[in-house]
């Protein structure tokens, strides 16, 4: 097999090959780090390439599966994480010039639990700086490009997390998200995102942009390659408190059961408002395919939902700030004007505010938990209100674009994940995103795999 052919599998196509011996991992890796090679003058989707190191992981991977140790569906596969993520003895920047000298002195919890299963981190990935952007255009390192049109925005903030996967150079990589950073870069680059419930995966070792909103999650080519990636990460981690302690189920297998019978709601507000046609569309066929598989399709009406982008920023702009507060008063000009006009706005909310925003929190979860999730098992929707605009027009009209239906799913917790379900007429990808209740990863998964069974749209490869 060619070194295209070898990037272009899937992350569970690659495992199949690894475990029965057909392809090492030293091919993969070395067929990866050719493909960065190769893109990353156009992509600029790392900030740093851990070449000789991935290559010696390989190596040992390869030894240890060739002596009959097989660990699972991660053994021996290239893939790389966002640079909020610690790995020991590299360089954790943040996509900042502050945290340009941060060595990190150990693995984070979810680089740890990478290299547990026997995953070759290839690299650290760009992003929109401190994750605190939605387009991934970055003063520090450059923009991430678009792998369907290097002219245009990734969608961010794990912007270099979704053109490296987009660009074939890893096989999934690990995003954070706190307002959408998973699923809009996953929507604009046409792969896969989840971004499960809030406490499924640890945090230990990530710099943190909002502590009570961020979520860790894969990103990948299809749901299964998410599956197989979220079986590696989840559960509790003793060394990190906001992990949850419930039970983590065998993705992959609960994959299989289809999604007949599955009430899917379909919401009358908020999520529709103001999308591009091209974008509804695409999104309502892609319902209505899910409708011709089984599910069982009605409206729905989701309290509060006009309120909770408010609420999310109420928590989310003063915890930024809280984290950021010294080094914003000993070096504001080294931040980007966009990230210190953020944290410089955080300093507007009281007290009362935050407060007041955790409080609706706790009300909008519990009306979703009694008014929504007892009627339905999951909800579709479009990931972003439009498409991928051009790096010099990533203002903030096109961010309130990106953010609009991705945000209030995190003040909630709950897990969603967007796929690919079409393109512009330009040839730019559109998201689907499907929603479910709180630890409900698994039927998520289920209705995504279904959908990218019976469609090829996550198959396409882009141009570059």
């Amino acid at each position: 097999m060619t070194a295209d052919g070898l990037t272009d599998l899937t992350l569970a196509a690659a495992a199949r090959l690894v475990e029965r011996r057909e392809v090492s991992s030293v091919e993969l890796t070395q067929a990866c780090l050719d493909r960065v090679e190769a893109g990353e003058p156009r992509l600029n989707a790392f900030i740093t390439v851990l070449g000789d190191r991935a290559l010696e992981s390989a190596r040992t991977a390869e030894a240890e599966i060739t002596a009959g140790n097989y660990r699972g569906p991660l053994h021996g596969i290239p893939v790389a994480v966002k640079d909020l993520f610690d790995v020991a003895g590299v360089v954790t920047t943040a996509g900042s010039k502050i945290l340009a000298d941060n060595v990190a002195p150990a693995d984070s919890g979810p680089a740890e639990r990478l290299n547990a299963a026997g995953a070759v981190i290839l690299g650290k990935l760009n992003l929109h700086e401190f994750a605190y952007g939605a387009t991934g255009v970055n003063p520090h390192f450059g923009a991430a490009r678009n792998p369907w049109d290097t002219s245009r925005i990734t969608g961010g903030s794990s912007s270099g997390s979704g053109a490296s996967v987009a660009g074939r150079e890893c096989f999934a990589a690990l995003g954070t998200d706190t307002g959408g950073s998973i699923r809009i870069p996953a929507s604009l680059c046409g792969i896969t995102g989840l971004k499960p419930t809030f406490g499924r995966v640890t945090r230990r070792g990530v710099i943190p942009l909002s502590w009570s909103l961020d979520h860790v999650g894969p990103m990948a080519r299809s749901a299964e390659d998410c599956a197989l990636v979220l079986q590696a990460l989840a559960g509790r981690d003793p060394l990190d408190a906001s992990s949850a302690d419930e039970p983590v189920p065998d993705y992959a297998a609960a994959m299989a059961g289809g999604v007949k019978g599955l009430r899917i709601g379909v919401p009358g507000e908020f999520f529709f408002d103001n999308v591009d046609p091209d974008v509804e569309n695409a999104v309502r066929v892609a319902i209505e395919a899910l409708r011709g598989l089984g599910a069982s399709v009605r409206d729905v009406s989701l309290p509060h939902v006009s309120e909770a982008p408010a609420a999310l920023t109420a928590v989310m702009l003063p915890e930024a700030l809280a984290y950021h507060q010294r080094r914003l008063v000993e070096r504001p000009d080294d931040y980007g004007e966009d990230i210190r006009y953020r944290l410089e706005l955080g300093a507007t909310f009281t007290a009362v505010h935050y407060v007041q925003g955790q409080r609706f929190r706790e009300m909008i979860v519990a009306a979703w938990r009694d008014e929504v999730f007892d009627r339905v098992d999951l909800l579709a929707m479009p990931t972003t209100l439009g498409t991928a605009v051009d790096i010099e027009t990533g203002d903030l009209s096109a961010t309130f674009k990106l953010i609009r239906n991705t945000n209030p799913l995190n003040l909630l917790g709950v897990p969603a994940i967007s796929v690919p379900c079409g393109f512009t007429e330009g040839g730019l990808p559109i998201g689907l995103q499907l929603v479910g209740r709180w630890w409900g990863e698994a039927t998520v998964l289920r209705a995504a795999h279904t959908y990218q069974q019976s469609t090829d749209w996550h198959t396409r490869r882009p141009p570059v």
